[in-house]
């Protein structure tokens, strides 16, 4: 009996210090995953950060690029008809959309979303103004009515993609 009550109380102490070990092992165990998780989420951040910057960057460059007011003080060729003017704009507009859509790795996808948005109502602004006029009509009264157009419009998709791009843009610093 005095043996039984000896090997119960070994088995009870040594469970205790099993147990004992074992929490001491999980607890450092989740501390150095923490320091790893921590670790490399900074790794990440130190590499993503710029990355996601410039990204946001480029993309209020292109947004800021395809506003009615700027594409046509920087595409106007007074030469042109209308219906060339308005394909020569619309590909502009692709052509800058392309050339920036690798920037949707790095941008939350609510503001791909807009910048998208945004294009296809400058595309669609584009092709309303030019459907107002005559097939004879001259790149200088397509711009004429886009910014007609614009003003009556008031706050452009475009405009309101930029200012969330940078709000959210600052919530990355």
């Amino acid at each position: 009996m005095k043996d039984l009550t000896y090997l119960i109380a070994l088995l009870i102490s040594t469970g205790a210090l099993v147990y004992v070990v074992v929490i001491f092992i999980k607890k450092t165990k989740t501390d150095q995953d923490r320091i790893l998780f921590s670790e490399l989420k900074k790794q990440r951040q130190e590499f993503f950060l710029p990355n996601r910057a410039d990204a946001y960057q480029r993309a209020i460059l292109f947004l800021e690029r395809i506003h009615p007011n700027s594409l046509i003080m920087r595409m106007q060729q007074p030469a042109l008809g209308s219906v060339a003017f308005q394909a020569l704009l619309l590909k502009t507009i692709r052509d800058e959309y392309e050339h920036n859509v690798a920037q949707q790795m790095f941008i939350s996808p609510k503001g791909w979303k807009m910048l998208k948005d945004a294009k296809e109502e400058t595309i669609k602004l584009i092709n309303v103004a030019s459907g107002s006029l005559d097939a004879d009509s001259n790149s200088m009264m397509l711009s004429a009515a886009i910014l007609n157009l614009t003003n009556e419009v008031g706050v452009l998709p475009a405009e309101i993609a930029v200012e969330f791009l940078k709000e959210e843009l600052q919530t990355l610093f």
